[in-house]
């Protein structure tokens, strides 16, 4: 157990950004019917930063401005949110951000038994990346006097996609036991289903596909899952694990207190139950510090308010003093930055993955379906390819940086959790998967160039002989003025017969006259190898 286990987190905060993909894809669809489509619902367009009105832009929004550089700027604000007059997004713009107006809390039990620990809904938001195929769902959620145990549990539990497995009473294990969303009246809006394991396990038998919980289906509406049977214009698919990234905010009375083996329980909340013991051997847990930690504010002192990050690549978490002023600011201190900038640095980092692990799953489902035996399976495969092409480099020149801010701290958590999730990595991969593609069609192409002189290389041959019979007219050797007209025309119409007779037999058994030739000019193959070749050219196709 948590030696301070008996600590109250002051005020918590819980951050999920789960990617998906999109299928069909946004690139190149029609961005107004997308947009009618969300709003035909309950989500309406986000654009509350920069605002019509200049006197309501605040503070704390010119802040999460001017913390990244000028590309990054143009990435989340200028191309998202520029260019449109009527609430649509600009058809250039990359990113497109909806929210729900009809969620506004949230009821979790962990365990059977236990009271339902009520969380206020902070925002329920939907990122479009309407050029690469992907979408982040964001839900915050926030709560006061936690007991550090329990808010534990709750980044533990909360936030998977479905259960991983069922204990002997039917309830699904390692996530909360029930969750409900409820209204502003408090009224339920849709619970959990966990403890159904036969919707589960049945789903999966059938479609060979994770079967996505049925509180989390219900908030991406009208998104629906690919494998489903239920009608839905815009479908999606998992492209990551079921346990969605999350960040965590934590305001402790004390948090100097904690002791290192409380700071790793709280760094890997998300994945170590709080009842295992730590793997100490584990690399992770050796060089805890080092690899996870960003301590610049980590001071005892009026210099820093003793605040500490912890970052894991698909967990963020800001432990810090409750009563600091500056650490509980919502507008100017570190809790305002925490929901703004640090944010939206966990969020590319993540849509970068997001998208590199889209692309992958395009190639992979491209050469899945090609046949080539199959002309019109190998024309959607080029097209296929061509089009991951044209987004790869789209990407790579439009949003794929190393560098998002000249702010020390927002440069580094940057770096941590690109650096834990292996971006670079993974981009490496997708480019030399790319690259062979690219060196596939190319091949193919050549290959096709080659057949194609090949054959006429053999009909300019095999069309010499034709010259040479029908110029046979114009050499004088017959006195053709003396020949009767009805002669000429039945002599020209063999000849034209005979001579595109050949023409066409020589491009239909080209590749074994190719044959034949090069066997007729390999002075080392005897005569009968050279007969045996020129039979061939007038053998049947073998099947």
């Amino acid at each position: 157990m948590l030696s301070q286990s008996d600590q109250l987190v002051r005020h918590f905060r819980d951050v999920l950004v789960w990617p998906v993909q999109i299928r069909p894809g946004f690139s190149g669809g029609d961005v107004s019917r997308l947009h009618r489509l969300m709003t035909d619902g309950p989500w309406v367009p986000v654009d509350d930063e920069f605002t019509a009105n200049p006197a309501d832009f605040q503070e704390r929004h010119y802040k999460e401005f001017v913390a990244f550089l000028p590309y990054v700027q143009r990435f989340l604000y200028g191309e998202s949110r520029s260019g449109s007059t009527d609430g649509q997004p600009s058809r250039a713009a990359p990113m497109a951000v909806y929210r729900r107006t009809d969620v506004a809390g949230l009821d979790v039990t962990l365990r059977p038994g236990d009271a339902p620990i009520r969380l206020r809904v902070a925002h329920v938001d939907l990122y479009l990346f309407l050029d690469m195929d992907v979408a982040l769902l964001n839900v915050e959620v926030a709560a006061d006097d936690v007991p550090l145990a329990t808010a534990l549990e709750l980044l533990y539990r909360f936030g998977r996609a479905y259960p991983t497995g069922w204990d002997a009473s039917g309830q699904g294990v390692h996530n909360v036991h029930r969750s409900e969303l409820l209204d502003r009246e408090g009224r339920v809006l849709v619970t959990s289903d966990s403890g159904n394991r036969e919707r589960y396990l049945h789903f999966v038998c059938r479609n060979r596909a994770p079967c996505v919980g049925a509180l989390w289906a219900w908030l991406l509406r009208p998104l629906v899952l690919d494998q489903e049977d239920e009608a839905g214009e815009v479908r999606f698919r998992l492209i990551e694990y079921y346990r969605m990234p999350m960040m965590a905010y934590l305001a402790l009375d004390n948090p100097r207190a904690l002791s290192r083996e409380d700071f790793i329980r709280i760094g890997f909340a998300a994945n170590l139950p709080d009842r295992d013991p730590i793997p100490v051997r584990d690399p992770a847990v050796i060089r805890f510090e080092r690899l996870h930690c960003e301590d610049r504010f980590w001071t005892d002192s009026d210099e820093g308010p003793n605040s500490r990050f912890i970052c894991t690549g698909n967990a963020l978490i800001l432990v810090g003093e409750a009563g600091s002023d500056y650490f509980r600011d919502p507008e100017h201190g570190l809790l305002a930055r925490f929901r703004h900038q640090y944010f939206l640095v966990f969020l590319i980092a993540h849509f970068h993955r997001a998208a590199l692990l889209s692309f992958s799953d395009g190639l992979a489902s491209a050469v899945n379906d090609l046949d080539i035996r199959d002309s019109e399976s190998v024309r959607r495969f080029k097209r296929r390819i061509r089009q991951s092409f044209e987004a790869f480099l789209r990407f790579t020149h439009r949003y794929w940086f190393h560098e998002v801010s000249e702010q020390g701290l927002v440069q580094s958590l940057f770096q941590r959790t690109t650096r834990m999730l292996r971006n670079d990595e993974l981009f490496a991969d997708v480019k030399e998967q790319v690259r062979e593609m690219s060196a596939y069609l190319d091949s193919d192409s050549q290959r096709r160039q080659s057949g194609t002189v090949l054959r006429l290389t053999v009909v300019t041959i095999f069309g010499l002989i034709a010259t040479v019979v029908t110029g046979y007219f114009g050499m004088n050797l017959f006195s053709f003025p003396e020949v009767p007209e009805s002669r000429k025309l039945l002599q020209f119409g063999v000849v034209t017969v005979f001579a595109l007779g050949l023409v066409l037999f020589a491009v239909a058994r080209s590749k074994r006259l190719s044959d034949f030739l090069e066997a007729m000019s390999d002075e080392r193959l005897p005569l009968r190898a050279k007969w045996v070749s020129l039979s061939r050219v007038f053998r049947k196709p073998e099947d």
